[in-house]
């Protein structure tokens, strides 16, 4: 991609409404713009990072053999009003047609998943079966803050899962932990997972998956040597510096934490609501058990600028940066350095390597380098008159630039 093609440059100055690093970031290094609180337009670079946290789920989800569908965000109030959501969840969206008809907004899939499922479902030997979507998502969020770590409007995985007994649910939880592990470990996350209470989804005990932050929004106990953590507002038991109840190796230690993933047992709530029941091995009516899997993609994508980021702009991990190289011609009255760098782009383009290439003539070597340090990709490769026949490679996440020839570029690009 060539910069001067781009679409949305970045901005001089910061938004002034902006409360929060990645609301701030984001709309400054170009990659969204607000149209309103919680509502937002994902620009070329932005809907590129929200790609690849998407496909990295993908991935992951289809390790534990989770099939991706594609469900509605427009549904019928029937649905709702037959599993009680309509009346009970207050950040639904409800909206009317000229018929009359009300409609809801999907704000999770439960009420459209169900009945889908009941098709294909006729025994036990249906069972397990897991499905998942991609797909916005729609709260009626009163007070939508955090840049799009809580929107009106986001990006939401979903998956759900069937299950004959609740063993079966609990082996399938304890592979979609692992996957949900991966999934942050390869965001370059730490994540922690909190038993919290299950709201308005069930009366069971939930999931949260939490990233340890210093811009989260909720205080935590955790251990550093298991996964145990715990939301400080929803235990009494234990304090900070008392043993793991866990692993009993290491001292409970605080943090601010942000969530960025959950997991319901739904019980049988939803397939009760729906009539979708199968004979057990003695001939009896049994309602499948249900799990909901959920990571919030745009939320994460927020996280992870509010994670990583310093004084001169936003420091992606190289498994969802926009491209992997900001390639920056200077000098550019320079014929030579203009085809040698166009030579570049061009060999690391063949190589398989995505390249953001600033070839502008009209903008000088200060706010070249300044852009490409806002919008944060992993390698920024410069070319100039002082570089020679090699080229100036600094790594985004350190400080020191190093000369390279093309194919150590290309090298390093691919580790």
């Amino acid at each position: 991609m060539k910069y001067s093609k781009m679409f949305v440059k970045t901005l001089k100055t910061a938004p002034s409404a902006a409360d929060t690093a990645n609301h701030r970031l984001l709309v400054q290094a170009g990659f969204v713009r607000q149209v309103m609180a919680g509502v937002y337009s994902y620009l070329p670079l932005g809907l590129r990072v929200l790609n690849k946290i998407s496909n990295i789920v993908r991935e992951e989800m289809d390790t534990i053999e989770a099939q991706e569908v594609l469900m509605p965000i427009l549904h019928p109030s029937a649905l709702w009003k037959q599993t009680g959501g309509w009346d009970k969840i207050d950040v639904l969206f409800k909206v009317k047609s000229r018929t009359d008809r009300e409609y809801a907004l999907a704000q999770s899939n439960e009420e459209t998943v169900t009945p889908l499922a009941k098709e294909w479902i006729h025994s036990a030997k249906d069972l397990p079966l897991a499905i998942y979507h991609i797909n916005w998502k729609f709260r009626d969020e009163l007070r939508s803050k955090s840049g799009i770590m809580r929107g009106r409007e986001f990006l939401m995985k979903d998956m759900y899962s069937f299950h004959a007994t609740q063993e079966d649910f609990d082996k399938f939880y304890a592979k979609a932990k692992v996957a949900y592990m991966n999934v942050y470990k390869r965001l370059g996350l730490v994540a922690k997972a909190t038993e919290a209470s299950g709201g308005a989804f069930t009366e069971k005990v939930s999931y949260e998956f939490e990233v340890l932050t210093d811009a989260g929004e909720a205080p935590v106990l955790y251990c550093d040597k298991c996964d145990y953590c715990v939301n400080v507002d929803d235990i009494k038991t234990y304090k900070l510096g008392d043993e793991c109840p866990i692993c009993h190796k290491d001292n409970l230690k605080s943090a601010m934490a942000s969530e960025v993933g959950n997991v319901f047992d739904l019980g049988t709530k939803y397939s009760k609501a729906f009539e979708l029941s199968i004979n057990d091995s003695e001939g009896n009516k049994i309602f499948p058990i249900m799990g909901c899997y959920g990571i919030g993609i745009s939320r994460t994508m927020g996280v992870i600028v509010e994670k990583f980021n310093d004084e001169r702009g936003i420091v992606w991990p190289a498994s969802i940066a926009p491209f992997t190289v900001h390639l920056c011609s200077l000098n550019t009255n320079d014929e030579t350095v203009i085809k040698k760098t166009d030579a570049i782009y061009e060999s690391l383009t063949k190589a398989g390597i995505e390249v953001l290439y600033d070839e502008r003539t009209d903008v000088g070597a200060g706010q070249k380098l300044g852009e490409a340090d806002m919008i944060g990709c992993p390698i920024r490769a410069v070319v100039s008159t002082k570089t020679g026949d090699q080229i100036e490679v600094k790594m985004r996440s350190e400080k020191e630039a190093k000369m390279m020839s093309l194919e150590e570029l290309i090298n390093t690009c691919k580790v």
